[in-house]
């Protein structure tokens, strides 16, 4: 059985931390390359691929050559979405952008397309909240038809510091988006936060009696993407999950990744998330035994 490549997201080393002197791209393949990994997931912010600074077949073309000159495949790709929030903005303008990153994924034979809410989870009054989610899921559903079209999978990551963070919530977004094209990203940090902290849940926090590994039974049959990464309980800035170096947090990753088996063995990508770690020039590097472990026990 071929068992999934591994990559990891370049936004590692371009927020938080390191957003004051984030670093270029180049020198991301390198270290990413060095270190072990099989690829690299995108981050659409720059200094990292934007959509509007590859917005063409030639330009795409250059990045794939230098990409793949490091030995490097691309398990997906994360763009901004900040001036256009689905829920808030109407669908026209969200789709606009989206169809930016789509023509660029298309243009890199990039087949996932990473999306998130971007609207910050306050309280709303029921019939503000019932509008923004009707908005949200027409929206999300007409994005999701044109990117199968083009034959690129969209994941939504739900995650604490975005609105919608409640299993219930991520439950009855993927059922009123109803499109087969339309998948979960499962971030295990953010899947931690979720189900045993309650992070940043308006009104009544929704917990799991199992953790990690109920919500990944809860979620398997929805999810299209893997994310990687250890938690320690707490919150970066008080805004989303903290991503914890391996080992360094809470999470039983070998009873949440059996858990997922029959759904992550044949993903062709597993993506390691150090999103905010300042110790990712190190803890990075030892990320990579730590996965293909992981991965040997759980395939085996």
């Amino acid at each position: 059985m071929n068992k999934p490549k591994i990559s990891l997201g370049s936004w590692a080393f371009s927020f938080g931390p390191f957003s004051k002197d984030p670093w270029s791209f180049s020198k991301v393949l390198q270290f990413i390359s060095e270190a072990g990994y099989d690829g690299i997931e995108i981050n659409g912010f720059r200094p990292h691929p934007h959509p509007d600074d590859y917005d063409t077949p030639a330009k795409c073309k250059d990045l794939l050559k230098e990409i793949e000159g490091y030995g490097l495949g691309i398990s997906g790709y994360a763009p901004s979405f900040e001036g256009v929030p689905p829920a808030e903005v109407n669908s026209d303008a969200y789709l606009s952008v989206f169809r930016k990153s789509m023509v660029f994924c298309t243009n890199c034979g990039i087949n996932i397309l990473r999306v998130d809410t971007v609207s910050s989870p306050v309280s709303l009054y029921a019939g503000e909240y019932e509008t923004r989610f009707t908005r949200l899921s027409n929206t999300w559903h007409a994005a999701a038809e044109e990117a199968a079209r083009a034959g690129v999978k969209m994941v939504w990551e739900f995650e604490p510091g975005f609105w919608l963070n409640k299993p219930s919530e991520v439950l009855r977004v993927i059922n009123e988006v109803n499109h087969e094209n339309f998948k979960l990203l499962f971030d295990t940090s953010h899947a931690y936060m979720g189900s045993v902290i309650g992070a940043r849940q308006t009104g009544t926090p929704e917990l799991l009696n199992g953790g990690v590994a109920e919500y990944a039974r809860l979620l398997s049959a929805m999810i299209g993407h893997l994310h990687l990464i250890d938690s320690d309980g707490s919150l970066h800035n008080h805004e989303t999950s903290t991503h914890t170096a391996f080992g360094k947090g809470l999470i039983d990753f070998m009873d949440v990744l059996m858990t997922l088996k029959l759904i992550i063995r044949d993903m062709p990508w597993w993506c390691v998330d150090f999103c905010f770690n300042p110790l990712t020039p190190t803890a990075g590097k030892d990320a990579v035994p730590f996965v293909r472990k992981l991965m040997d026990e759980v395939l085996r």
